[in-house]
């Protein structure tokens, strides 16, 4: 199960996260990254899975720059607010925090990133300027915008083809710009469907995105942990 532990970001900054390991040993490491509602008890599970998989994972809390602990409800005050303080992230900070997650997770074996909404443009981020073996977005908010980045890792994408914050056009053209990546579209799947506590949650969705990130992973991760 989950638990919450502290980390030193690369600048010395220390923010909380949630970390699980697997019972053997790990297949490698994964940092999970947050959507606009904070580090939220979704991301723990998420975590849990990810060991249950042989993967060990840690959630870092990016708020904590601006204070610990801000997490935010799923309805419109708590999506409001999400926004509005999803404008504190910059970059540089948010590299740090990532980066001190990477040299926890090192003696796991190869590493990768993955995120969900916000933390999935961070994560696209992450994989266009870090040192890293893979990354996962789960319909990353803001990719289309940052389409001119370009990860320098195995990149696996997650879009709902019923987004109504990366409409189709905008997934169709992330994918024509990024042809080598590993691209799925889910039919009928909205946004966040992967999250079980909100309204947009889709059980087939979320099965089958799950079973290609870790067929991913195991692919860029695992070989390492195999030969050893």
């Amino acid at each position: 199960m989950a638990r919450t532990i502290t980390v030193k970001a690369r600048d010395g900054h220390a923010l909380e996260g949630w970390r699980t390991d697997p019972d053997g040993a790990a297949k490698g490491g994964i940092v999970v990254l947050q959507a606009i509602y904070g580090r939220t008890t979704h991301l723990g599970t998420v975590c849990d899975d990810f060991a249950k998989a042989g993967y060990a994972a840690i959630a870092p809390a990016l708020y904590d720059r601006s204070g610990k602990g801000i997490v935010f409800g799923y309805d419109k005050a708590g999506l409001d607010a999400g926004m509005k303080q999803r404008e504190s992230l910059v970059e540089a900070g948010v590299a740090a925090d990532v980066g001190g997650c990477l040299d926890a997770l090192r003696p796991a074996g190869r590493l990768a990133v993955m995120g969900f909404c916000t933390g999935g443009s961070w994560a696209w981020i992450m994989a266009a300027t870090q040192a890293l073996d893979a990354a996962v977005i789960y319909y990353g908010s803001d990719v289309y915008e940052l389409r001119d980045r370009k990860p320098r890792c195995p990149t696996l994408v997650h879009y709902g083809d019923k987004d109504p914050i990366v409409p189709l056009p905008q997934v169709e053209t992330i994918r024509a710009l990024h042809p080598t990546l590993e691209h799925h579209l889910y039919p009928g799947a909205g946004h966040a469907f992967h999250n079980p506590e909100q309204a947009s949650f889709n059980a087939e969705a979320r099965r089958i995105a799950w079973e290609r990130t870790i067929a991913f992973l195991d692919r860029h991760l695992a070989p390492r942990a195999a030969a050893e």
